[in-house]
């Protein structure tokens, strides 16, 4: 028990603990550094120790401060770097399996024409690199300011800068601008997706709900793109809601042809059939024809015809002219096997005179039918059915 209280501290002991303590708290703040304190213990020196903290503490604070962020740039810009050299990388590898597609399909296609082709892949290629290098960028840009904001900010707590201002108005300032530009937000990351996603590019055919046409420039915010009447629009991207894109990769024709009801359908399939096949043989410039046509066979019984179907996979949009071509040289076809496009034909009955009310059938009495409208009339109530929609 003596030996204890021999070893407990005196209360002399205690207070000059807690007087180092006070003093170390004065001199080198209410968080002391360990090298303030370590030199408060070692010389004795307040001047010594206040110093230190501003010739060895702050300084180093700042530079492990500094270090850091640059640590954090450099790996945040390369794990970008990656990210943008895997999106080039598919999209590049998607390019090159279509251009030995081609090059495999493109043999018996014209020297020039296959050359053409290939041209054009390769510049699609780019446009996707281009892109994907534009998202790369940004992305760098915006974690930059974010990390160098973050450090900024730590550099003015370390010299005793009172930040709760400062946050406070940021914060206002944020708030405002988020409720003021809610759709530019929205737009920039539309925007930004899309590019990740690759949907569509310049050049290509898309349908955007409000507005159809081919895309001139994709930006962060809009995308233009001009109609078949010349009209430019620009669409916010954040007001795409879906978007169509008729020209990546292949498209396809659904070619629906009308013949009569006393057609005899095995033959009018076999003129389609070869009709198809020799556009397919022929593999013309804006009227590639991917794969072997298919004939499906009857679509659909209308009110005046039977619908036969054919379907053909073509370049992507060539399926316009090769639908155009197809039309034309079917209906020649047709024309010369005398098979009949079918127009809408009725029978009118004439009332020969009034009536005998007196008599109990007269009120429905009719002399004879009149034959049907003249094909040069039926064909021009057909042709007002109107034409194709497409580009």
């Amino acid at each position: 028990m003596t030996s204890l209280l021999a070893q407990a501290p005196s209360a002399t002991d205690v207070v000059d603990a807690l007087l180092e303590i006070s003093r170390s708290s004065e001199v080198c703040g209410p968080e002391p550094s360990w090298i303030c304190e370590r030199v408060l213990d070692w010389t004795g020196s307040e001047g010594f120790a206040t110093a230190s903290v501003w010739i060895v503490d702050k300084p180093l604070t700042v530079l492990i401060i500094l270090v850091l962020a640059v640590i954090a740039r450099r790996v945040i810009r390369r794990a970008i770097d990656h990210m943008v050299e895997r999106i080039a990388s598919d999209k590049k590898h998607a390019e090159e399996n279509e251009a030995a597609r081609t090059a495999e399909e493109g043999r018996a296609w014209d020297p020039e024409r296959l050359s053409a082709k290939m041209k054009h892949l390769r510049e699609r290629t780019q446009r996707a690199s281009q892109r994907a290098a534009t998202l790369g960028t940004l992305f760098k840009s915006i974690a930059t300011t974010i990390i160098w904001a973050v450090a900024l900010m730590m550099l003015l707590g370390e010299f005793d800068v009172n930040l709760g201002p400062l946050i406070a108005g940021a914060g206002i300032i944020g708030v405002a601008v988020g409720f003021g530009a809610q759709s530019l937000v929205r737009d920039l990351l539309t925007g930004v997706f899309m590019l990740v996603e690759d949907q569509y590019g310049v050049g290509d055919v898309v349908d955007l709900g409000d507005a159809v046409g081919t895309v001139e420039s994709v930006g962060l915010r809009t995308t233009r793109l001009r109609d078949i009447s010349g009209t430019v629009w620009h669409v916010p991207n954040g007001a795409i809601a879906r978007v169509g894109n008729m020209s990546q990769l292949w498209a396809r024709v659904p070619l629906d042809l009308d013949v009569a009801y006393d057609t005899d359908l095995d033959q009018a399939m076999a003129i389609i059939k070869g009709v198809a096949d020799a556009v397919w043989n022929e593999q013309g410039e804006n009227t590639t024809v991917l794969e072997e046509p298919n004939v499906v066979g009857v679509q659909a019984f209308g009110a005046d015809a039977v619908t036969l179907r054919v379907m053909v996979k073509t370049e992507p949009s060539e399926q316009w002219a090769t639908a155009r071509l197809l039309r034309k040289r079917i209906k020649d076809a047709f024309d010369e096997a005398g098979i009949e496009i079918p127009f809408p034909q009725r029978t009118v009955w004439v009332r020969s005179g009034e009536p005998d009310q007196t008599a109990p059938a007269a009120a429905a009495a009719f002399d004879r039918p009149v034959a049907p409208a003249s094909s040069e009339a039926g064909h021009a109530d057909s042709d007002s059915d109107g034409g194709d929609s497409d580009l």
